[in-house]
């Protein structure tokens, strides 16, 4: 079953998903720019394309004219403008694959044949491509670590750990298809990692919100178990379809869609009014709506310049780098120790001595007895006259 949030149905007819898809690439169109000349968002447009919703009424059309599937024998068709619903989204999908839009952000205008601006002098292609991908889906993410912990720095800690990561390796988050979901693993993964119970820092949650809905509804998030709380973030929150979160969470998509059920049933049970809707669309139309809202309106820390995150990426790496020569060094030096101390041929131990015919073994000076003993005190306390060489020598 398919949802629409755009309008009535018109009787225009649209290709398969996966034909507008490549209609969009074939023009040269991203998710965003599409987004924003239709006036929705680009978690929307990849509905569109996957076959999980269907434009209607208005933004049918203008989708359909935007991908060319019309028939433009009459002449060449004007997109409309961009709506305030292509800028003033609340919806949750700060890092859909393949978009990489924040909450609150503005999306990018439709193509256009001015030349676009020069980039900064003294930034690399990859720096560049790494400081766009930061600057759009980092606050975003941010907001979505608090909905899986509760905790803010926590949250800002976790964003600025996964890009950290995602520079070290860049050249592969670069080729993959979804940069944003990669980084966006990286960062839920960090966030929801239970070794941050041991920190004081994190131990416990931050103070909740002070309006009693969106304090129910993150305590009802933070009250089920962790890979529910994410499966219903990814898919009621950012908007991925069941087979995106379930490979995002690294389940089955049966696993996922239960999962999924039962987080739902977890909210339900905690907050009544979410339980109202009848289908499952409404009721899903209706989380992402109010964790967008909560996501939005809690505040959480800014993200660090990109610039900044790229510098601490780097000085990790050249610490991690002098630890492993100085212990590859230490390794060698022991090793060369080791060989050069250690015997070169067997010797074969000395057997313990044996009792032969009642007699004891020679196995050095024996117990002194009480006589010997009393005999040794008097020699000693006695002074010796004589030769040097008639003293005896008691050890």
């Amino acid at each position: 079953m398919t949802r629409s949030t755009t309008g009535p149905v018109t009787a225009a007819p649209l290709p398969s998903p996966k034909e507008r898809r490549r209609l969009r690439e074939a023009r040269a169109l991203s998710e965003e720019q599409v987004a924003a000349a239709v006036g929705v968002t680009a978690a929307t447009v990849r509905a569109w394309e996957t076959g999980r919703t269907s434009p209607r009424g208005r933004k049918r059309t203008a989708y359909s004219r935007l991908i060319g599937s019309e028939d433009t024998r009459t002449g060449p068709q004007e997109s409309p403008p961009p709506t305030v619903e292509a800028t003033g989204s609340t919806t949750m999908s700060p890092t859909e694959p393949g978009t990489g839009t924040t909450p609150g952000t503005e999306a990018p205008p439709a193509p256009s044949s001015t030349p676009a601006a020069p980039a900064p002098s003294g930034l690399t292609s990859a720096e560049e491509a790494f400081d766009a991908l930061y600057t759009r889906i980092a606050t975003g993410l941010v907001h979505q670590a608090y909905l899986l912990t509760g905790r803010r720095n926590l949250s800002q800690e976790a964003v600025e750990h996964a890009f950290q990561l995602a520079w070290q390796r860049w050249p592969e988050v670069a080729r993959d298809r979804d940069p944003g979901g990669w980084v966006r693993a990286a960062a839920h993964e960090y966030a929801m990692s239970p070794w941050h119970r041991l920190r004081r820092a994190h131990r416990h949650p931050d103070a909740p919100p002070e309006d009693p809905g969106r304090r129910g509804l993150l305590d009802a998030l933070l009250g089920m178990p962790p890979a529910h709380r994410r499966t219903l973030l990814l898919y009621d929150g950012v908007g991925l379809d069941l087979p995106d979160t379930a490979a995002e969470t690294e389940a089955s998509t049966p696993a996922a869609a239960s999962r999924l059920l039962n987080a739902r049933a977890a909210i339900a049970e905690r907050l009544p009014e979410l339980a109202d809707p009848v289908s499952p669309g409404e009721q899903s139309a209706l989380l992402q709506e109010r964790l967008g809202s909560l996501a939005l309106t809690e505040h959480v820390p800014a993200p660090p310049p990109a610039r900044t995150v790229r510098r601490g990426s780097e000085r990790k790496a050249e610490l991690w780098t002098r630890a492993a020569i100085c212990f590859a060094v230490l390794l060698i030096g022991t090793t060369a120790f080791t060989l050069k101390t250690a015997p070169t041929q067997y010797e074969q131990p000395i057997a313990p001595a044996e009792r032969v015919g009642g007699v004891p073994p020679r196995g050095g000076p024996e117990k002194l007895t009480p006589q010997n003993l009393k005999l040794q005190k008097a020699l000693r306390g006695e002074f010796a006259h004589g030769p040097e060489r008639l003293v005896p020598r008691i050890p």
